[in-house]
Parts: structure tokens; sequence; C-alpha cells
């Protein structure tokens, strides 16, 4: 009895033992993965980007004095971040001009800023190959008032065709706004503004389009949701559409005609005569 006791024991302390050395090893593995970890996480690469010092709002002057200069991991830099003095300030440049606001110690992007020796106007906001159009708009065609500069509009156009009497069509689709009144201050304060004109970026054609629409009938505009990008299809509304009319199809009497052959020298020929009954 005695020595199956002691071989129990025995077997017992042994798996013990075992299961001992293999929970070290377990540690010991888990205590490297984590050191290794650590020292990857030293060694992330990292790039200096340019923040600004103080707040700044648009058409201020950015100078050299109020940029600062911190270190960014390389995959957090924001897209659009200056990380070269040289590209911020080309040319020896002493300024820049603020075209959004900024806060303390954020990153200058490009499209907050002017290009070099730009000033803040219309013509620094306009794409490559873009127009500046103006829209004269009111209360009821300019959406109350809510609209931005950076908004995005659909445009419809009212007035009357020859052939369906007054109708309203879809014209031109997700036309950015790039100045309310004279201002194109995309950070204005929220509080609705009596716009009376709006500015809107165009191609050539489009500017053309939207001279004849303004010219022959009205414009009224219609604001897009932030990230609405679905595709309008043609959209074209009338009176009789509006209020379900179905008109029938105007039946045009043609009258009739009576014609008699004769012939003239060697040839037959069809002469038109009164009908009668």
């Amino acid at each position: 009895m005695r020595s199956v006791f002691a071989l129990v024991l025995l077997v017992g302390l042994g798996l013990a033992g075992f299961a001992a050395m293999q929970t070290h090893q377990y540690i010991s593995a888990m205590q490297n993965e984590l050191a290794h970890a650590r020292s990857k996480a030293n060694n992330v690469e990292m790039v200096n980007v340019f923040l600004t010092s103080r707040s700044l709002r648009y058409g201020e002057h950015l100078m050299r004095e109020d940029v600062l200069v911190a270190p960014f991991p390389e995959y957090a830099v924001p897209q659009g971040s200056y990380t070269d003095l040289d590209q911020l300030f080309p040319n020896n440049a002493t300024h820049r001009i603020v075209l959004r606001a900024m806060d303390p110690r954020e990153p200058l992007l490009v499209s907050k800023l002017t290009e070099p020796g730009k000033a803040a106007g219309i013509t620094s906001l306009l794409s490559p190959g873009k127009r500046a159009f103006t829209i004269a708009v009111n209360q009821t065609s300019g959406v109350a008032g809510f609209l931005r500069p950076g908004d995005h509009v659909d445009i419809f156009w009212t007035g009357r065709t020859a052939n369906s009497g007054e109708m309203t069509q879809l014209i031109e689709t997700q036309v950015r706004i790039i100045a309310v009144n004279q201002s194109a201050d995309m950070d204005r304060t929220a509080s609705v503004t009596d716009a009376r004109t709006v500015t809107v970026e165009a191609t050539a054609n489009q500017a053309a389009a939207l001279a004849q629409a303004q010219n022959s009938g009205r414009l009224s505009l219609a604001l897009v949701g932030i990230g609405d990008n679905a595709a309008t299809g043609a959209i074209e509304m009338t009176q009789d559409r509006l209020l379900g009319i179905v008109r029938e199809e105007s039946r045009v009497e043609v009258a009739e005609k009576c014609h008699i052959r004769t012939r003239r020298g060697n040839e037959m020929v069809l002469i038109e005569i009164p009908c009668t009954n």
C-alpha cells in the first residue's frame, strides 16, 4: 500500500513539475513577443508636419512665425499636409493667405491656403478649367438663405415653351457654390443670410447654359445633402403633370381635296378643283 502511495505521489510531483515548466515557457514566450512588439513600435517612421501656432481666420496672412513643426507617425500624416518648409513658403515667400479657419496646432493643409502669391479671392477657389457664374436669387429660390460657400446645389429652370406651356426642368446637378453675395468665406456664422446672389463654379458650356436659362426664365436652387452623390436623371414637371391632368390629343381635320386629270400636250396633269357632294 505504501509503495502505491509513493508511486502516486511521485507521478503527481512529476505532472506538477511538467505543468510548471510549460507555464514558465508560455509566459516567457509571451514576454518575448511583447518586448518585440514594443521594440517594433519604437521604430515607427516619423515625419515632420507643419502646424499653425495660433488661430487663423479666412483672409488672414500665414507668416513664417505662425508655423510650428511636430513629428507625426508616417501612417498618420493627414493628406495634403506640408512636410517641407520650401513647399509651404516656396521661393522665399513671406506669407500665404488663409482660405479656411484653423485652430492652434492644427496641421496646415493645401486646401486651406491659397497658392503662393495669390490673394484669397474667387479665382483662388476655382478648379482648373472652371468659371465663376453668378445667379440672382431671393429668399425662395435661394433656399431661404441657408446656402454657404462650399455647398452643392441642383439648379432648376422654370419658364414657358411653345409646346407645353410653363414647365420646370432640372438643368444642372451637383454645382459647387463658391460665394454667397460677395463673400467666399466658408467659415461664416451659421445664421441665416439674406442671399441676393450666389456664385457657382461651372464649365464654359454650363455658364452659357445658365446665362440662357436666367434670361429666358427663373432659376431656383435645391441644396444637396453632404455626401449625396446619387445620380439624378432627367426631371421635368409641367402644370398638367403636377395636377394629374391628361389632355386628349386634338385632331386636326384635313380638308378633302378633289382633283381631275387632264392632258396637256403629251403630259397628264392633276388639277385641284372644289369638291362637291
